[in-house]
């Protein structure tokens, strides 16, 4: 899996992710410090909010800025998004208001709304034999699972020596070593796309991940998912501190060996997906998550509950870490921004209705009546991918009546009454519009 580090413009891209999601994680912790700090006794509510503020930023942020930037540099484009948002993180420990957060937090996460989906669909354009794609996605996967063991203590650690407001010094060194890593490589820019106006270019990416079945699947994919993780995120302070009676570094625990699944598998699936269809490793995912949740019904103890963290983690890892390998294929290059900039909004769409729906039921039928509902709604959504999504991906037999006959696309192609007619795996572009 390390062999991918060999490139340079990945390895550079690579640890400028790393960079930019501990100094993320660093002002998570801050935040949350200065929630209890503005808002007393409603630290909660706050903190919800802020969640939702960066769900909705996601949600109509990423296919906007991407409307905007598809055509831009993406180097100077990359970097001058780490710059905003250092930016904002620089002037986090000044705010004296709740608005005052508020409105620096949509910022920051419209920034990386715009930032995310251009950072993915660049990877694809460096590493372009599939094998390295694969690994660089099991990296990266691991560096999301890593930031969420590693912030936390290299807080803690911190804290001990200086106040709260300096670890937002940390996000603003890690978005500026971010942006200069970024500015060391030289990046492959999207190709260039027919003209369209913003409403299409910014409805494109939608239009594009709906009109192709593997999509609609992976998007049914994505609910499942959310639902699985959100009892994790959403719950387990509850059920630790509340249920099992224990302190705050048994929560921390529990979220670290659901991060620990979460690596484990991302370890093994390159090897996996080197033997297995993506959609058989993405399906099984989904299985573990609704076995895993109906487990959870006859859980009774803080270690069981731990061990099903990490069976979740697991799960939640073979579904989402091969997504990029189905987006990539599924449309040309100058498209992949717009593609990546839909799975970016729409997973996310995703997580902003579980994210509130795993705290609402917890709280009105109790915690075990939601491991019941969760997981009927993950089964719900395996189900809807495995008919969405073919088990046999046939090629697609078509006719094309308007490209001359030594058009590139045409290799191989036999002329027919009115075009030429060839095939290939399902893919929407400039020249197949479904």
């Amino acid at each position: 899996m390390l062999a991918v580090l060999k490139n340079r413009t990945y390895r550079h891209l690579f640890f400028a992710q790393v960079i930019a999601l501990l100094g993320t994680g660093l002002a998570t912790v801050a935040l949350g410090l200065q929630a209890y700090q503005l808002a007393d006794g409603n630290a909660g509510a706050v903190l919800g909010t802020a969640l939702a503020i960066k769900m909705i930023a996601y949600v109509v942020v990423a296919p906007i800025a991407t409307a905007f930037t598809e055509q831009l540099p993406r180097r100077a484009m990359l970097v001058s998004l780490d710059l905003v948002r250092a930016a904002v993180a620089l002037c986090l420990p000044f705010v004296t208001g709740v608005w005052q957060a508020y409105v620096l937090i949509f910022v920051l996460q419209a920034a990386s709304a715009a930032f995310t989906p251009m950072f993915q669909a660049t990877i694809p354009d460096v590493l372009v034999d599939e094998d390295d794609y694969t690994n660089a996605l099991s990296l990266s996967r691991l560096a999301y699972d890593l930031e969420k063991v590693c912030s936390p203590l290299l807080a803690a650690i911190l804290l001990a020596v200086m106040s709260y407001h300096n670890l937002y010094l940390g996000t603003v060194v890690g978005f500026l070593a971010s942006a200069s890593l970024v500015v060391s490589v030289l990046l492959p820019d999207p190709k260039p796309s027919a003209p369209r106006s913003i409403y299409e270019r910014t409805t494109r990416g939608l239009k594009l991940y709906l009109a192709v079945p593997r999509l609609r699947g992976l998007l049914a994919l994505n609910l499942a998912v959310a639902a699985g993780g959100s009892m994790v995120l959403v719950n387990t302070v509850v059920l630790v501190q509340g249920t099992y009676a224990l302190g705050e570094r048994f929560t921390a625990i529990a979220l670290a060996a659901f991060g620990l699944g979460s690596m484990i598998a991302a370890i093994f699936l390159p090897r996996l997906l080197k033997i297995t269809p993506d959609r058989s490793v993405m399906l099984a995912g989904t299985g573990v998550l609704v076995i895993a949740l109906v487990t959870g019904l006859l859980v009774d103890s803080y270690w069981s509950m731990v061990a099903l963290w990490a069976v979740i983690g697991v799960g939640y890892s073979l579904v989402l870490t091969p997504s990029g390998r189905i987006l990539r294929r599924s449309a040309a290059s100058e498209d992949r921004p717009a593609l990546f900039a839909a799975q970016f909004a729409l997973s996310h769409g995703c997580w902003l209705i579980t994210y509130p729906l795993a705290g609402w039921l917890g709280a009105t039928i109790g915690l075990w009546a939601t491991y019941g509902v969760l997981a009927v709604i993950t089964a719900l959504g395996a189900i809807a991918a495995a008919a969405l999504w073919p088990s046999v991906e046939r090629d697609d037999s078509h006719v094309h009546t308007n490209l001359e006959a030594s058009h590139p696309h045409l290799v191989g192609a036999v002329s027919v009454a009115g075009g030429y007619r060839h095939s290939h795996a399902s893919v929407t572009d400039k020249y197949h519009s479904h």
